[in-house]
């Protein structure tokens, strides 16, 4: 039951039987409105036919009002705001029935056009653990899968493995050097491009319970070798990250197996065919870049699908651009037939996106192919960046954060903002046992509630049968209500943007509305829920609560997280 997709279809219904030249592709919203003093619905028609019908919108609704008022009996109000809204409130009596109608999977329900739907997240290189940039983006693209999983699409979760190129090569270097260290005691070198975190150490020692006879007379020898099992022990590292986060794919595509199947040759032909690729010379690039001359290359038209330049497909010595093998992996992906596609970036792979997205609209562009960035996270402490690790090099590990403030904490805090926006990652406010620590306020509504029910003797998965009169009268009661019919719309703004941040903020909103309602019953004798004298008043409170814990356990299963019965 979602009551905003309901009035809406109810009321353009009534616009478009009154207003018989508005065209029916016309959309209008039903939206909570920004001051709840307002009303608990506010429809936005009048503002948005005011422009196609050139009236006055206050006239408009005017006139949309007065039909209002004829059918609808469960409105407590119809009133008409500037600039031309029509802001309704419901009948108390309304508001309460209608919690009869929520079941376990509300929110879930009711979404239609279900989709097959790939989505890459993560998909670091392999040379190493996952930083902390890397866990908001894998949070991210595992909740987002969460989202769409549980509103009724089947979902794929995809690791794509850069095991191919010349980082690869790097990385392997750094291992040899190791290991030289390790057997024959030779300094670590400071060559530029080598990985430097003492974590190149446990991957060097791992090999080696493998290659204890390895031939170390020089790097080009022992490559192969050497090859197949750091990038096992790296992938293994990187599986238990996500493991450590929750998080689990649910299949693998190595790069070096789209190379191997020569499937960017199968992709190239496909590009020549519809005439996307030319050899040229690219114009010199913009500021001062020394040694840049210009040469012609293979080149890819991504400037026909909205890029802003073409770009190469292969480097001076003929070798394969990176941008190559990420249209052979593309290809790859739009033949396994899903009827939707979606790749989580990380914030420096942002000048990715209208290339990747030209190349997809290039070879098929009747797939629906979306790109979200998940931008930047830093940490804090004490008000001041924290670095938690030195054995990383450069970065912070991610299992180093999540060995501090724990799984569920690190998964809510990561989405508590948008994704494309940066997000400050506060370790004081997250492992602070108070309102201020939003995973924590959530988890404490759900023991109270298990708490509850505990000592009502009732189980709270089992459903409860409505009394035949639900007593619920009381302005935090309906405030509460209220709160729990806005989840299906969340759900929905979630699906509508690609966004998962609507989730958190909504709960942590919707248990701040039960905490007050709690804290309530210490103060005043008739707000008791389990001590209280009048039997259907509590039965009624605890009706009502238990479809309260249905959302926050529907909200909590979204982000990986479950409910705690007891703190």
């Amino acid at each position: 039951m979602n009551i905003f997709e309901i009035y809406k279809s109810s009321f353009n219904k009534i616009i478009f039987d009154n207003f018989k030249e508005v065209d029916k592709n016309i959309t209008f919203s039903v939206d909570v409105p920004k001051n709840k003093n307002f009303g608990d619905i506010a429809y936005n028609a009048p503002l948005v036919l005011s422009s196609i019908l050139k009236e006055n919108p206050i006239d408009i609704a005017n006139k949309i009002k007065k039909e209002f008022d004829k059918i609808f009996s469960e409105f407590e109000s119809v009133e008409v705001a500037k600039p031309g809204f029509l802001n309704i409130k419901f009948k108390n009596f309304f508001l309460v029935t209608s919690l009869s109608k929520i079941q376990k999977n509300f929110g879930f329900n009711n979404h239609d056009n279900q989709r097959k739907i790939n989505i890459e997240f993560v998909s670091a290189n392999p040379t190493g653990p996952l930083h902390v940039g890397h866990c908001r983006g894998a949070i991210f693209g595992d909740v987002l899968g969460n989202l769409l999983s549980a509103t009724g699409n089947e979902v794929t979760k995809e690791y794509y493995i850069n095991d191919y190129g010349n980082q690869i090569i790097l990385f392997i270097k750094s291992v040899y050097f190791r290991i030289l260290e390790i057997k024959k005691i030779k300094k670590f070198p400071d060559n530029e491009g080598l990985y430097p975190g003492e974590y190149i150490i446990d991957i060097a020692n791992e090999v080696l319970k493998d290659l204890a006879n390895i031939n170390l007379d020089n790097f080009e020898d022992s490559y192969s070798s050497l090859e197949k099992l750091s990038i096992d022990v790296a992938m293994k590292i990187i599986k238990s990250d996500l493991q450590s986060m929750g998080i689990q794919h649910d299949i693998f595509v190595s790069e070096q197996d789209i190379v191997k199947k020569k499937l960017l040759d199968k992709a190239i032909q496909i590009l020549k065919k519809n005439n996307n690729i030319y050899h040229g010379t690219l114009p010199k690039p913009k500021g001062d870049v020394e040694d840049w001359e210009p040469r012609e290359q293979l080149l890819f038209k991504s400037t026909n699908f909205g890029d802003d330049s073409d770009r190469a497909l292969q480097k001076s010595d003929g070798s394969w651009t990176y941008f190559a093998n990420d249209i052979a992996y593309h290809y790859d992906k739009l033949n396994r037939n899903y009827d939707e596609y979606i790749n989580i970036l990380g914030a420096d792979h942002a000048g990715y996106i209208k290339r990747i997205k030209s190349a997809t609209s290039a070879m098929n562009p009747k797939k629906k192919f979306t790109i979200k960035v998940s931008q930047i996270v830093k940490l804090f402490k004490s008000g001041k960046p924290f670095r938690m690790s030195k054995r990383a090099g450069d970065f912070i590990l991610a299992k180093d954060l999540i060995e501090t403030v724990g799984k569920d904490a690190a998964r809510f805090m990561m989405i508590f903002r948008s994704s494309q926006s940066p997000l400050d990652f506060d370790i004081d406010v997250v492992t602070d046992k108070s309102k201020e620590n939003p995973i924590f306020y959530v988890q404490y509504a759900s023991a109270r509630l298990n708490s509850l029910f505990n000592k009502s003797k009732l189980n709270i998965e089992d459903d409860l049968s409505a009394p035949k009169s639900l007593k619920l009268n009381h302005e935090s009661e309906i405030n509460l209500i209220k709160k729990i019919l806005e989840w299906p719309k969340i759900i929905n703004l979630s699906l509508q943007h690609l966004e998962v941040h609507f989730i958190p903020y909504y709960l942590y909103e919707l248990v701040s509305e039960f905490h007050s309602y709690w804290n309530l019953g210490k103060m005043n004798d008739e707000m008791k829920i389990l001590e209280n004298e009048d039997h259907e008043i509590k039965i009624s409170r605890l009706f009502l609560l238990q479809k309260l814990y249905f959302v926050i356990k529907n909200g909590l299963f979204i982000l990986g997280i479950k409910p705690i019965k007891e703190m």
